[in-house]
C-alpha cells in the first residue's frame, strides 16, 4: 500500500534521475585549471584595456635621462634603452598583441569554416581538391608559412593579421570537414532533405550548429598560437613596426641587452608566456565543459 511519504520519496528519486545536466558555465567553473587560465587572461586584458588611464604617458616617447634603469618603485619593471617605462609598454603592447590574435583567428575561421563545411558536405572532387591543398599547407610549419606570407606582403599590423590568419585557416578546414562528414548522413539531416530543405538551409540550420563547440575550443587554443606566431615575427623584425609597442618586438629589442639589462627581454617574454598558457588552459577547460561525457573534478 502506497503512503504519502513513499510517494514523495519516489517522486524525489524520479526528479533526481532526470535532473538537467549542469550548464557549460557551471562545468567550466568547476575546472580549476580553466579558472586559473581565465583569471590570468582577465588580468592581462584588464591591464591592456585600462592602459591609457593607468599610464597616461606616451609609451613611444623616449626619455634619455632614465635609460636602462632597473626595476624600482618609480618604474616597477624598469626602463628600456630609450628610457620608456617597460610596464607601460607591456600594457600598451598587450592591446596590439591581443588585437592581432583576435583578428587573425577571426580571419582564419572566416576562411576555414565555410570551406570545411562545403568540402565535408558535398565531398567528391571538390573535397579531394580542397584536402590536397590543405595537406600541402599543413606540410609547412605554421610559423614558416606566416613568415613567408609576411615576406611577400610586407611588415605591419594588417599584414601580420592576414599572414597569421591564412596560416591557421587549414586547421579550421580540417576540423569542420570532419564534423560535416559525420553529420551529413545523420537521420535529422536526411529528414530535412526529404522535406525539401535546400542545401544552404541544411548547412546553416543543421550542420553548422554541430560545428560550433569544436570551433569555439579550437579558436580559444588558436588565440594563443596566433599571439605566439605574431610575437615570433616581431622578434625577427617582421612584425609590428617600432616604436609601436608589441611584445614580440620588445623581446627582439631586449635581446641585445640580455646580459646587462635582463629585464628588457624577461618581462615581455613573461607576458607572452602567461597569455599563451592562459589561452591553452582555458581551451582545455572549454573542451571538457562542452563535452557532457567528460567528468570534471
Amino acid at each position: 500500500m502506497w503512503t504519502r511519504a513513499s510517494t514523495t520519496v519516489s517522486w524525489g528519486r524520479a526528479r533526481e534521475a532526470v535532473r538537467t545536466p549542469p550548464s557549460v558555465w557551471r562545468r567550466l567553473r568547476r575546472h580549476r585549471t580553466a579558472v586559473a587560465g581565465l583569471s590570468v587572461l582577465a588580468a592581462l586584458v584588464f591591464l591592456a584595456a585600462l592602459a591609457p588611464f593607468l599610464f597616461p604617458e606616451d609609451p613611444t616617447e623616449p626619455h634619455f635621462e632614465r635609460v636602462l634603469r632597473p626595476p624600482s618603485w618609480e618604474h616597477p619593471l624598469g626602463t628600456d634603452n630609450l628610457g620608456r617605462d617597460l610596464l607601460a609598454r607591456i600594457a600598451y603592447g598587450g592591446r596590439v598583441s591581443f588585437l592581432i590574435g583576435v583578428l587573425a583567428v577571426a580571419t582564419s575561421a572566416a576562411v576555414g569554416v565555410p570551406v570545411g563545411l562545403l568540402s565535408g558536405y558535398y565531398g567528391g572532387r571538390f573535397d579531394l581538391l580542397v584536402q590536397r591543398l590543405v595537406d600541402l599547407l599543413l606540410a609547412f610549419p605554421g610559423f614558416l608559412l606566416a613568415l613567408t606570407l609576411v615576406a611577400v606582403l610586407g611588415v605591419g599590423v594588417t599584414n601580420v593579421v592576414v599572414a597569421v590568419g591564412l596560416a591557421s585557416a587549414p586547421v579550421y578546414v580540417r576540423l569542420v570537414r570532419g564534423v560535416a562528414l559525420s553529420v551529413r548522413n545523420q537521420t535529422f539531416v536526411e529528414a530535412a532533405r526529404a522535406l525539401g530543405a535546400s542545401d544552404p538551409r541544411i548547412l546553416f540550420r543543421h550542420v553548422l550548429p554541430n560545428c560550433t563547440a569544436p570551433v569555439i575550443v579550437q579558436s580559444t587554443l588558436q588565440l594563443g598560437t596566433a599571439i605566439l606566431t605574431a610575437a615570433g615575427l616581431g622578434f625577427l623584425g617582421l612584425g609590428v613596426k617600432p616604436p609601436t609597442p608589441e611584445w614580440g618586438t620588445m623581446l627582439g629589442e631586449g635581446q641585445t641587452y640580455l646580459f646587462s639589462s635582463w629585464y628588457m627581454a624577461t618581462f615581455p617574454g613573461l607576458a607572452i608566456f602567461l597569455s599563451v598558457l592562459a589561452f591553452n588552459l582555458l581551451g582545455d577547460g572549454l573542451r571538457d565543459a562542452l563535452d557532457p561525457r567528460m567528468k570534471l573534478t
